[in-house]
C-alpha cells in the first residue's frame, strides 16, 4: 500500500494538472472575452469542449482496470494536457490578427487538454484509490486536492504578477514554462510508484467495456452518488468563466488584477480544504455529510455577496468575497472528494477506476454544462439588462440557488459515517515510506 511520501509524490502529479489547466478557465478565458471583446459563450464553448471530451473517463478508468500500468496512461496524459496547453495559449495570439485561424487551433487544443486530463487524472485517481489503504483514503484525497488546489493558485498568481504589462510574446513564454515544467514533474513524481506497491491483479478475461460499466451502475450507491456530483459540480463550475470578465467590466481589474483574483480564490479553497481534513481527518469533527452541507450552504451565501457588492463598483472589496466563496468551496469539494474515495473502494473490486471514472466523466460534463450556461446567460441578460453588474449577479444567485439544492441532496445521498468500512484485502506498507 502508498506510504505518505508516495502520497504526496502523486499529488505532485495533481498540483501539475491544477496549474496548466487554470490557465486556459482563467487567464485565457480574460483575454478572449475583455481584451479581445469576444462574447463569453466563446470560451464558454472551448471550455465546454474539454469537459465534454472528459466523458471518455470511464474509458480510461476501465483500460487501468484491466491492462494495469496506470503510470504510462498519467505520464502520457500529462504530456497530451501540456501540449493542449501551450496550443491553446498560441491560438488566443492568433485570434487577434486570424480569427478564423485562432478558433481552429484553439479547438484542437481544448481537444486535448479534455483528452490529457481524462487520461491522466483518471488514471492517478485510480492508483491512489486501488493501492491506499482504507483508513487513509480521506486524508489522501484531502492531501492531493490540496496540491491540485496549491498548484492552481499560486500558478494564477505568479502568472498574474509577471503577465502585466500584457503582451502576446511573454503569454506564450509564461504557458510554456509552465506546461514543461508540468510534464517534467510529473514524470520524477510518478517514476516507479506503481511498482512497489501491491495493487489487486489485472483481470484474465476482463467484461468488455459496457458490460463492466452496466455493473458499477448496477450500484445503488454509484448511481446516486454520480447524481450528485453532476448537480453539485454544476453549481461549483458556473461562476468559473464568469468571475474574471465580472472583475474586469464591472470592477476594473486589469489582465494581471484578475488572473491574480483567480489565485485568492483558490487561495480560499485550499484554506477550507484544510480545515476540513484537519477537523474530519485528523480530529474526527462532523460527518463528510455536514461538512459538504455546509459547505454548499456557505457557498451559496459567498455567492449573494459578491453579487451585492457589483451594485456598488470598483470601491467594494471584491477579493474578500471571492476567498469567501473559494473557502466555502473548498470545504465542500474536499469532503465530496474524500466521499468519492470511500465510495470507489466498495462493490465489485477491480472496478474502482471505472467508478472514478464515472464520477470524473459526470464531474467533467457538469463542469463544461455549468461553465457553459453560465456564460451564455451573462452574454444574454447583458443584452437585456440595464448594467454587466445586473446580468453577471443573476447568473451568480441562479448558481446560489443550484448550491442550495446539492445541500438538500447531499442530506439524502452522502454517507454520514466518519470512517471508511472495512479495508479491502491488499499489498503491504512499502518500506521507508
Amino acid at each position: 500500500m502508498l506510504g505518505w511520501i508516495s502520497i504526496i509524490r502523486m499529488g505532485l502529479v495533481q498540483l501539475c494538472l491544477g496549474a496548466i489547466v487554470v490557465l486556459t478557465t482563467s487567464t485565457l478565458n480574460r483575454l478572449m472575452v475583455v481584451e479581445l471583446a469576444l462574447p463569453a459563450v466563446l470560451p464558454g464553448l472551448l471550455v465546454a469542449l474539454h469537459y465534454g471530451i472528459q466523458i471518455t473517463r470511464p474509458q480510461w478508468g476501465y483500460r487501468s482496470d484491466t491492462g494495469g500500468k496506470r503510470t504510462r496512461w498519467i505520464i502520457g496524459g500529462m504530456a497530451v494536457l501540456a501540449a493542449g496547453g501551450l496550443s491553446a495559449a498560441y491560438g488566443v495570439v492568433l485570434m487577434e490578427t486570424a480569427f478564423v485561424a485562432g478558433l481552429l487551433v484553439s479547438i484542437l487544443a481544448y481537444a486535448l487538454i479534455g483528452v490529457g486530463v481524462g487520461a491522466s487524472g483518471t488514471s492517478l485517481l485510480a492508483l491512489l484509490a486501488t493501492a491506499t489503504d482504507p483508513r487513509r483514503r480521506a486524508a489522501a484525497a484531502t492531501i492531493t486536492w490540496l496540491m491540485m488546489i496549491a498548484g492552481i493558485a499560486v500558478t494564477a498568481a505568479t502568472v498574474g504578477s509577471f503577465l502585466d504589462p500584457y503582451s502576446p510574446a511573454l503569454l506564450l513564454r509564461i504557458v510554456a514554462i509552465v506546461t514543461i515544467g508540468a510534464v517534467l514533474l510529473t514524470s520524477l513524481a510518478v517514476w516507479g510508484i506503481e511498482a512497489r506497491v501491491t495493487v489487486p491483479p489485472v483481470e484474465k478475461a476482463p467484461l468488455p467495456f459496457m458490460d463492466g460499466m452496466r455493473e458499477v451502475w448496477a450500484e445503488r450507491k454509484a448511481r446516486n452518488f454520480t447524481v450528485f456530483v453532476f448537480l453539485s459540480m454544476t453549481a461549483y463550475f458556473m461562476q468559473e468563466l464568469i468571475l474574471e470578465p465580472y472583475a474586469g467590466l464591472v470592477f476594473a481589474f486589469t489582465p494581471g488584477q484578475s488572473t491574480s483574483l483567480s489565485g485568492a480564490q483558490n487561495g480560499g479553497v485550499f484554506l477550507g480544504m484544510v480545515l476540513v481534513g484537519v477537523c474530519a481527518t485528523g480530529l474526527h469533527l462532523g460527518s463528510l455529510r455536514a461538512w459538504v452541507i455546509a459547505g454548499c450552504i456557505g457557498s451559496a451565501g459567498a455567492l449573494a455577496l459578491i453579487t451585492g457588492l457589483g451594485q456598488i463598483g470598483p470601491a467594494a472589496p471584491l477579493v474578500p468575497a471571492v476567498v469567501l466563496l473559494g473557502f466555502f468551496n473548498g470545504m465542500f469539494a474536499v469532503a465530496a472528494i474524500g466521499s468519492m474515495m470511500q465510495l470507489a473502494g466498495e462493490g465489485r473490486e477491480a472496478r474502482e477506476g471505472t467508478r472514478m471514472g464515472l464520477w470524473g466523466a459526470a464531474q467533467a460534463i457538469a463542469a463544461g454544462f455549468g461553465g457553459l450556461v453560465g456564460a451564455a446567460s451573462a452574454d444574454l441578460l447583458r443584452q437585456v439588462l440595464p448594467n454587466d453588474a445586473a446580468a453577471f449577479g443573476s447568473v451568480f444567485l441562479f448558481e446560489a440557488a443550484l448550491f442550495l439544492v446539492s445541500a438538500l441532496m447531499a442530506w439524502r445521498v452522502v454517507d454520514k459515517a466518519r470512517k471508511t468500512r472495512a479495508p479491502q484485502t491488499g499489498g503491504a506498507l512499502v518500506p521507508g515510506e
